[in-house]
């Protein structure tokens, strides 16, 4: 069923009620979403719009009549005003219809549902790389604050954050490809297909996109920990004889994750960045080279389409991140809508 522009504009004032009914501090952060979604699309579709591509010119070549133009441009919707081919393209946009290829004339949305899943298996790996890589330097270097360790772990990542993915991606090939002939240098398998040939294939470029985040989340995490240990419900809690490993796992760890969790969400978008160059070297058929490919050939409902996907995968991630931060911090929570009531 297609969704008109009218139609479309009269669901925004249930969405916004549905919206506001969500327990805060959710609905606050749904709206915020809405509206970056809201924005960012709008910015996709102008852009796309006002690129002066033509289909007509594109797909026919130079031998196209001002017929064929005409004709082209009126069932691609090209002469409708721009608000209202926007208003359209979202609203079928919301149903998982994102147009068609102006050149293969496949539907958007398959092309990817094909691509889709290689960015989100590698970007899940490179975050778990990561989170353990990251976690663990950031503990042991907070456990032996002040120390050799700590120095140590401090210089490596310091250093680590400073190289590019693709320097990284490239580093990997030569010594466990060339070198070592031990993994794949390039190439994929899908994971419902061989999980083990899967993990063979994606390990070397999710390690490259995972190195900056892994060194981030350790230097904010072992900030974190070494200001946790002194606060005084660690001295009570030692006092109380509780074991060391209880008391960093079950109190320290938890209150001091927040800053950690927040950049493993803001590497997300990183992750996701990084993916044009890294599967371009690694010879992956993710959605950074479905735009990539579609930028050189002007396919711009491809271009569009992908990028309203990248989009929305960045604010989902978004959204979990601050979904985990209310789970590890619940008094923040309840303390919110406390705050607002006291201040109105």
């Amino acid at each position: 069923m297609s969704v008109t522009a009218p139609a479309f504009r009269a669901s925004l004032p249930r969405l916004a009620r549905r919206a506001a009914a969500a327990p805060r501090p959710l609905g606050r952060l749904l709206a915020v979403s809405g509206t970056v979604f809201l924005l960012s699309s709008f910015l996709t579709f102008g852009l796309g719009a006002l690129s002066g591509a033509n289909p007509a010119a594109a797909v026919l070549g130079e031998t196209a009549t001002p017929d064929d133009i005409s004709r082209m441009q009126h069932q691609f919707g090209l002469d409708r005003p721009l608000v209202v081919q926007y208003l359209s393209w979202l609203g079928h946009a919301l149903t998982g219809d994102l147009g068609r290829s102006w050149f293969t004339t496949l539907p958007v949305s398959d092309s990817i549902a094909q691509a889709l899943p290689v960015d989100l298996s590698i970007a899940g790996l490179a975050l778990l790389i990561a989170v353990l890589l990251g976690g663990g330097a950031g503990i042991t270097a907070a456990l032996h604050a002040g120390g050799r360790t700590d120095r140590a772990v401090t210089l490596v990542c310091s250093v680590l954050g400073t190289l590019p993915a693709f320097v990284v991606a490239i580093a990997l090939i030569v010594v466990f490809s060339v070198q070592l002939g031990a993994l794949p240098s390039g190439g994929y398998v899908a994971f419902s297909a061989d999980p083990a040939g899967w993990l063979r294939y994606a390990i070397l470029p999710a390690f490259a996109l995972s190195v900056d985040a892994a060194a981030s989340i350790a230097r904010q995490l072992r900030t974190s920990l070494v200001g946790a240990v002194q606060e005084n419900y660690v001295t009570g809690a030692v006092m109380r004889g509780f074991s060391g490993r209880r008391v960093l796992f079950g109190h320290v760890l938890r209150n001091a994750a927040g800053p950690a969790l927040t950049v493993l969400g803001m590497s997300v978008p990183v992750i996701l960045g990084g993916a044009v160059v890294t599967e371009r070297i690694f010879n992956l058929p993710g959605i950074a080279q479905l735009s990539l490919q579609s930028a050189q050939q002007h396919d711009i409902p491809v271009i569009q389409g992908t990028l309203l996907v990248t989009v929305t995968v960045v604010l989902i991630a978004n959204v979990a991140v601050n979904a985990a931060l209310a789970a590890l911090n619940p008094a923040a929570r309840r303390a919110a809508p406390a705050a607002e009531g006291s201040g109105s």
